[in-house]
């Protein structure tokens, strides 16, 4: 059995359409929500009946919200745990397609395209080096889905929309909660692939995602705050350097993120950069404070 579980924080109509989305594949669908206040779980649990509804009384974050759901999922028994953002839009055949391609992986996760272009990919794998403190480019941003057609091996796999088998799971664990949101996909992904599990990219499953919806847009205060933070942690836990490196990867991170802000010129942005850095330095993780 194939479970699969849908995290929801507010919006509403985007949980909906993903639902809609699960209603001709072979799974059962749960549905994780974080707390929202704009009405969620009561039009779920409306709408769709059969779904299994599951209230947080606040919110865990990503990977917390997504724990709670894989556990049960678990309990049911389930062989393949499908993660699902709810702003992205499974396309028809796409869970089965995962499943296929998931024999001996840690995870799987599908060709990601843009929710507005459908044709145009956002994910087809990605790169990450933690020695370089390098979150690489997603490969085959902006391209046409169709130059991409085989299963290839990854670095990362995406929490937009990944396949873990049970057995995964089992060998890997949860996602670390101390993130609380962005990066937890990476940490994942770098634990499996220390375990001997390769991170895999199936084109032919197809998710169409609307791009960080839940936290307002990859360019938003949170989602710098976070990814600062967090890479700045899974770096020095993975790959640890000597005083001079540790520092120099430290510099290269937060100037990266801080010369974005610069150019987009959104003093919040370059709060957010300040923010995730103190905190880094303070070891404050889980829910932080972005704004």
């Amino acid at each position: 059995m194939i479970a699969a579980v849908v995290l929801s924080w507010n919006g509403r109509e985007d949980t909906l359409a993903c639902l809609r989305s699960l209603a001709g594949e072979a799974v059962d669908a749960i549905v994780v929500d974080n707390a929202s206040e704009d009405g969620s779980a009561e039009v779920v649990e409306q709408q769709f009946p059969a779904v299994e509804l599951i209230r947080n009384d606040v919110n865990l974050g990503y990977a917390g919200g997504m724990n709670v759901g894989i556990r049960r999922a678990l309990e049911r028994g389930a062989d393949h745990v499908l993660l699902l953002n709810n702003d992205v839009e499974v396309e028809p055949g796409a869970v089965a397609k995962l499943a296929a391609a998931a024999e001996g992986a840690g995870a799987v996760s599908p060709l990601i395209t843009f929710a507005a272009n459908p044709e145009t990919v956002w994910y087809a794998g990605a790169s990450f080096d933690p020695r370089r403190g390098y979150n690489g480019r997603h490969r085959g941003l902006g391209r046409p889905a169709a130059e991409f057609t085989e299963v290839a091996e990854t670095d990362r796999a995406c929490g937009a929309a990944m396949l873990i088998p049970r057995a995964g799971l089992d060998e890997v664990g949860l996602l670390d909660e101390e993130l609380f949101a962005y990066f937890e996909d990476a940490e994942w992904s770098l634990r499996a692939r220390r375990a001997g599990l390769p991170v895999r990219v199936a084109p032919s499953a197809r998710v169409r995602h609307k791009v960080s919806a839940s936290t307002g847009g990859e360019g938003s205060e949170a989602a710098i705050y976070y990814s600062v933070r967090n890479l700045l942690v899974i770096t020095e836990r993975y790959a640890p350097l000597g005083r001079f490196g540790t520092w120099r990867r430290r510099t290269v991170i937060v100037l990266a993120y801080a010369a974005q802000a610069l150019l987009a010129r959104r003093p919040t942005r370059l709060r957010a950069v300040a923010r995730g850095w103190r905190d880094f330095n303070a070891r404050r993780l889980g829910a932080g404070r972005p704004g």
